[in-house]
């Protein structure tokens, strides 16, 4: 029984763990790689085509993104997951061969005219349907017998429609092991999807670490601090441009529009439209509304009871075809945009922020976790100009966060799933940035669990207990590690800059008196640090 870690080790993005028992090799996820990408992941044990099983915790691209590829290299094993997983990987394994493959056509226009070698996507639009071929739906709670001995369970975490931790149960012989995949531990209190089911048992838990190191701050008010937001903006004459996750977030954010709507929190702007400007959102609120009996909590339900669609509403506009999304920003009233990708790194979004960035009127709101190098990360940290095809924008617009608003677990929730299983199991963090893995690990060995933040290709023997190897954090990047947390630093000074000189903006027209307290303020911390 040997466990080996392949990705989203001291990272955030492209999960995938490969556990070798009974006979066969199965991979719990096998997620692509998004934003920057420090370290080098550590190749499987095995050629694709030897894996029997894959164990895959939910949709999100960094955590199912590479499965079309693992179909191209000979993979055609059996891929189990939840009945909502397996819809929504339907549209979004597709969608992600489409821009596989149209990145590869316009980089080919552009190689042929400079006479560079052809390049080649990573994988197919027939890759990524012959894989969805491969997928077994389950239902949650039910155990599965994937062999004479290997059991699998999918148990909901909350963090998505159709997410789930994976329990596993081994028997080797007169060993016998279990082992808990945690997947994405879902926020509390979300709308729509129900909160993290907690597990009582395991003998190993890999468990993600995304906000290992800070809490939300309790649940803020969504649908009043979105309103204000929108007022604010639409009282300007400007637009709300959200960066959204096409799939989860997306829906959330119509959750909260439909209330404001219904409660008749803005009547100024009675009827005010909402445009939903990505061909996957659409698809994916279809599958929304397809899982309701098995996914929704309560309140969505008791909606849902009374007739009412939690997740539509009077001026929802959505937009598929590419004319549909140009004329949305030939459309000078003040609108709601909410756009793909949540990161700002490609698909429409890109197009809404060129004519909106500059805009002093707009507001950009971001509703999601921003990974380090993405353009949504260069943004809510204060930069002062981007580049958008070819152009550089400057950023005029407003630019505001919905805190709190997230899928993945504070601080307070990992430790609460954890603290769910009556005995201390061994844990593996995964899934978090560098410091966060090693700062989460360090806590819960205070708290007395034996816990491991391994590096890519780390192996460990479950049968014997054992750390085989300690893996390898082989860096992608030139720069140091120690460097790389400098410049991280660095940035965040930045930023605070930026920060208070919109603050001295925010503070024209004050009194005298303040303005002079103000100035002296800034004069005596200038020089306490000019040395």
């Amino acid at each position: 029984m040997k466990l080996t870690f392949i990705g989203a080790d001291h990272e955030v993005t492209g999960s995938c763990h490969c556990l070798q028992a009974c006979g066969k090799n199965i991979l719990i996820d096998c997620g692509m790689e998004q934003g920057q990408d420090v370290y080098e992941n550590q190749e499987l044990p095995m050629k694709p085509s030897d894996v029997d099983y894959i164990l895959l915790t939910h949709a999100h691209i960094d955590h199912s993104g590479l499965l079309p590829l693992m179909y191209a290299k000979g993979f055609r094993g059996s891929v189990y997951t939840t009945k909502a997983t397996t819809d929504l990987c339907g549209i979004m394994l597709r969608d992600s061969a489409h821009i596989q493959e149209f990145e590869a056509e316009w980089r080919n226009r552009k190689a042929r005219r400079a006479g560079e070698a052809e390049f080649v996507p990573l994988y197919s639009m027939n890759d990524a349907i012959g894989v969805l071929e491969h997928f077994v739906s389950c239902q949650y709670d039910d155990i599965i017998q994937i062999t004479e001995d290997i059991r699998v369970r999918f148990s909901d975490v909350g963090h998505l429609l159709g997410s789930a931790s994976i329990e596993v149960w081994l028997t080797e012989g007169d060993i016998s092991k279990k082992i808990v995949f945690s997947g994405d531990i879902g926020n509390i209190n979300q709308p729509i999807i129900k909160d993290p089911q907690y597990l009582k048992e395991a003998d190993y838990v890999v468990m993600e670490s995304t906000y290992g190191d800070r809490n939300h701050g309790g649940t803020p008010d969504y649908v009043k601090e979105l309103a204000r937001i929108i007022k604010e903006t639409f009282d300007r004459g400007g637009n709300v441009v959200i960066p959204s996750f096409a799939v989860g977030r997306t829906q959330e954010l119509l959750y909260f529009i439909r209330k404001i709507k219904y409660d008749n929190m803005l009547p100024e702007y009675e009827g005010f439209e909402v445009f939903v400007d990505s061909p996957l959102a659409v698809e994916a609120t279809s599958i929304f509304q397809k899982n309701i009996d098995n996914c929704f909590d309560e309140e969505a339900m008791e909606l849902v009871r009374q007739g009412i669609n939690p997740i539509a509403f009077s001026g929802l506009k959505t937009s598929v075809t590419s004319e549909d999304s140009k004329a949305i920003n030939f459309d000078e009233k003040s609108k709601v945009i909410i756009s793909a990708s949540g990161m700002c790194e490609a698909g429409r979004i890109r197009h809404h922020l060129k004519h909106n960035l500059w805009r002093k009127d707009s507001t950009i709101l971001f509703v999601g976790y921003q990974a380090h190098g993405t353009l949504g990360r260069s943004i809510i940290e204060g930069a002062t100009s981007v580049k958008l095809f070819g152009e550089l924008i400057e950023i005029k617009a407003h630019i505001e966060k919905l805190d709190g608003i997230s899928g993945h677990a504070d601080q307070e929730g990992l430790l609460r799933w954890l603290h769910s299983f009556e005995s201390k199991p061994k844990v593996f963090v995964v899934h978090g940035e560098d410091t966060v893995c090693e700062h989460f690990k360090n806590m819960i060995q205070d708290e007395g669990y034996e816990a491991i933040a391994p590096f890519s290709g780390a192996e460990f023997d479950l049968g014997t207990d054992e750390l085989i190897f300690e893996g390898i954090s082989t860096k992608k990047v030139k720069i140091s590690q120690k460097a790389f947390r400098a410049q991280a630093i660095f940035d965040r000074l930045v930023a605070a800059g930026n920060r208070l000189l919109a603050v001295i903006a925010h503070n024209k027209g004050g009194t005298n008196k303040d303005l002079v307290r103000f100035t002296d303020q800034i004069n005596a911390l200038c020089d306490k640090w000019d040395r």
